[in-house]
C-alpha cells in the first residue's frame, strides 16, 4: 500500500555533498521509524542512518560527524544530507520505512537511488 518515492542521487566529486530525500504516500497509518541503507556491487546492504517518530538517531561509525538524518513526520519525509563524501561511499541508497500497523510492523522499502562519488 505504502510507496517511497526517492529523490537527491547522483554524480558528485569527492569532498563534496548531496542531500537525499524521501516521501512516504499511499494507506500510511503510523511510521515509526525511516532510515537509510546502502548497497555498493557485490557488497551487503547496510544501514546508514535512521530516525524515528521521537526524534532518535542512529548513524553508521562510517558516517557519524558527516552525515545527518532529520524528519518531517507532517509530510512523511525523510533526508539525508551527506558532506565530506568518499568514493567508497559510492552505492544505491535506499529510503526505508516502518509502518505500525494494528496487528505487525511492516518495513516498506524505496526504489534505490543512486550515489556515485568520483575521486
Amino acid at each position: 500500500q505504502m510507496q517511497l518515492v526517492e529523490s537527491g542521487g547522483g554524480l558528485v566529486q569527492a569532498g563534496g555533498s548531496l542531500r537525499l530525500s524521501c516521501v512516504a504516500s499511499g494507506s500510511i497509518f503510523s511510521i515509526n521509524a525511516m532510515g537509510w541503507y546502502r548497497q555498493a556491487p557485490g557488497k551487503q546492504r547496510e544501514l546508514v542512518a535512521s530516525i524515528t517518530s521521537g526524534g532518535s538517531t542512529y548513524y553508521a561509525d562510517s558516517v557519524k560527524g558527516r552525515f545527518t538524518i532529520s524528519r518531517d513526520n507532517a509530510k512523511n519525509t525523510v533526508y539525508l544530507q551527506m558532506n565530506s563524501l568518499k568514493s567508497e561511499e559510492t552505492a544505491v541508497y535506499f529510503c526505508n520505512a516502518a509502518v505500525q500497523y494494528t496487528l505487525r510492523t511492516v518495513n516498506y522499502w524505496g526504489q534505490g537511488t543512486q550515489v556515485t562519488v568520483s575521486s
